[in-house]
């Protein structure tokens, strides 16, 4: 009876919280009304009712926090040049956060044709901070650093489209409703343990989701334009999920390639083999420059996607994007491949700049004026 109660209360919260921001509660989805490309219901079908045979199975290989001279050179040399089997050139997405981040090097990785996409200003430990953020604290961690990562990294701002919440954490409805209001498309920070063998394609939140909420708060309004990009979790050694590559609690030695090759293989097929869902290699850059074993047998899949006629290594938005217009492998493999204007960079290095948050001296990198002081929250261009 106490555990009824408590969660009678924690509902009447949960409804009062989505009436004083007018948010209606999300309803069951509406197969007849929730049409592509705007809506799609949480699901484990096929977009456009392809049968598996003509679906393209997308790889995604993303990578997490700042960007600086030392992680460069593993992105340089394990993903630079990479092509898929259709000659377009082979995508990956960065989720980056602020602190410490190098935006020349962020300029070069949007000019070799990588999605940049955000992980917010501060990146704060705190978990709880991220899991209580309202929607000012997420307009001020990710709209503005929008604005901040356009201007000090020269790259458009409607091709920043992606976010990622530090440690995986939700806030609700707080950051998917930043998404929908500041020019996002999606959100990439959501696991799920239960579509593990099914698989669970993008979706958008105009509806109530069937997702598992592993971390909570998961989002309950109705928020269209929000897309979430489900973190389908591995399996390790134990049969146990782990949304993060460096996050497994089973795993094989780190020093043997071999296995870790069979260990990446053996996830990848429970999407190629079954539910053709996108496959997500999600890693920190230090877990392959500490481990040579893991990045090798990253390499090694890698160059075995590339050859695969019908698996494409490609971008999160890129997903969502056939998502929301699914065409036959066989349409997809003849598709002129994705263009873009490689963007300048007028290299300036500034500091020492005081950070006001903390009275630290920091120096930036960056394609623009140098700022007045260090950016931070509230002042995302250092004015």
């Amino acid at each position: 009876m106490k555990w009824f109660t408590l969660l009678s209360l924690l509902f009447v919260a949960l409804v009062v919280a989505e009436e004083e921001r007018n948010l209606p509660l999300a309803e069951s989805c509406n197969l007849e009304s929730c049409q592509l490309p705007d809506c799609r219901c949480s699901s484990t079908s096929t977009p456009g009712g392809l049968p598996l045979r003509d679906v393209p199975q997308f790889v995604t290989v993303t990578f997490d926090d700042g960007v600086n001279i030392l992680n460069i050179e593993t992105y340089r040399k394990i993903l630079y040049g990479r092509r898929n089997s259709n000659q377009c050139p082979a995508g990956a997405t960065f989720y980056i956060n602020h602190e410490y981040t190098n935006y020349q090097l962020v300029n070069e990785l949007y000019n070799n044709g990588f999605e940049i996409a955000l992980h917010s200003i501060s990146h704060q430990t705190n978990q709880e901070y991220w899991s209580q953020a309202t929607y000012e604290d997420m307009v001020r961690e990710f709209a503005d650093q929008k604005t901040q990562m356009s201007h000090f990294a020269n790259i458009p701002r409607s091709e920043i489209k992606g976010i990622r919440m530090p440690f995986l954490q939700l806030a609700g409805n707080s950051s998917f409703l930043v998404i929908a209001e500041h020019g996002f498309l999606y959100d990439s920070s959501w696991p799920t343990v239960q579509f593990v063998g099914s698989g669970l394609w993008p979706y958008s939140l105009d509806y109530s989701s069937i997702q598992d909420c592993v971390i909570s708060p998961c989002p309950t309004a109705s928020i269209p334009k929000a897309w979430v990009s489900p973190m389908i979790s591995w399996l390790d050694l134990n049969g146990s999920p782990c949304a993060m590559v460096d996050s497994c609690f089973a795993f094989p030695d780190r020093e043997d390639e071999e296995a870790w090759f069979r260990f990446i293989l053996t996830n990848f097929e429970r999407h190629y083999l079954n539910s053709r869902a996108p496959f997500g290699f999600y890693v920190h850059e230090w877990y392959l420059s500490t481990y040579p074993a893991i990045m090798n047998a990253l390499v090694r899949f890698m160059n075995l996607v590339n050859e695969l006629e019908d698996t494409f290594m490609v971008t999160e938005s890129e997903v969502i994007d056939w998502v929301r217009d699914p065409i036959p492998v066989n349409e997809y493999k003849e598709k002129p491949c994705k263009s873009f204007a490689p963007m300048p960079c007028a290299a300036t290095s500034c500091g020492p700049l005081r950070a006001e948050h903390n009275n630290l001296d920091y120096w930036m990198a960056i394609c623009n004026t140098c700022p007045r002081t260090y950016p931070w929250l509230g002042n995302p261009l250092g004015l």
